[in-house]
C-alpha cells in the first residue's frame, strides 16, 4: 500500500541487519547528480512508478526505492517481485550484495553520525564498506503523522581477508 502523498507504508525492517539481495530482481534508472545532490529526484521517482505500472511489473514492497547517487550520476533501484521483462531498465543485482542496515531517525542533515556509526561496525566485523544507498521512508507531508523523519540507510558490503587478518593481529 502507498499513502497519498507517495511514501511507503510497509517497508522492509533492515534495522542493524545484513541483508542479501543477490539476485533480487530490481528496476534501474539513471538519475543526475551533482556532488551527491539529485537533480529532479520527484520527477524521476514519477517516472520509476509510471515505468512500473506502465511495464505491469509488480513491486516488492509499493513505492519503496533505494537511492544511489555520485558525483555527476546516480541511479533509482526498485525492489520487484519477478524480473519477466524484456526492458532495458529490469536487472538482476550481482552475487553476493551483502547490504547491512540501519534506520536513521531525521533528515539529511543529520545522517552524518548513522553513517558513521554503521561504517564503524562493519569495519569491527572484518567487511569492507562499499556504496551508500538510502530509502526515504517519510516526507515533509508524512513525517509528522509518522514520528518524524525517517531515512532507511543500506551500505554494501564486501568481507575482507586483508582487514579481517588486521583485526586479529
Amino acid at each position: 500500500m502507498t499513502l497519498e502523498c507517495g511514501c511507503p507504508e510497509h517497508f522492509p525492517d533492515w534495522d542493524n541487519e545484513d541483508v542479501d539481495l543477490g539476485g533480487a530482481a530490481m528496476l534501474e534508472l539513471p538519475i543526475p547528480s551533482f556532488l551527491h545532490m539529485p537533480m529532479g529526484y520527484e520527477v524521476y521517482l514519477g517516472r520509476a512508478r509510471h515505468l512500473v505500472s506502465q511495464l505491469e511489473l509488480e513491486p516488492r514492497w509499493p513505492d519503496f526505492y533505494l537511492t544511489r547517487t555520485g558525483w555527476l550520476r546516480g541511479r533509482i533501484l526498485a525492489p520487484l517481485s519477478s524480473a519477466d521483462s524484456p526492458s532495458r531498465h529490469v536487472k538482476r543485482l550481482p552475487y553476493p550484495f551483502q547490504l547491512r542496515g540501519k534506520l536513521h531517525q531525521g533528515d539529511i542533515g543529520t545522517i552524518k553520525n548513522s553513517v558513521r556509526e554503521m561504517q564503524a561496525k562493519l569495519l569491527d566485523a572484518g567487511r569492507m564498506p562499499k556504496e551508500l544507498y538510502l530509502s526515504y521512508l517519510t516526507c515533509p507531508l508524512c513525517q509528522e503523522q509518522r514520528g518524524g523523519a525517517k531515512i532507511l540507510l543500506l551500505r554494501r558490503w564486501e568481507q575482507s581477508g586483508r582487514l579481517s587478518k588486521r583485526l586479529k593481529t
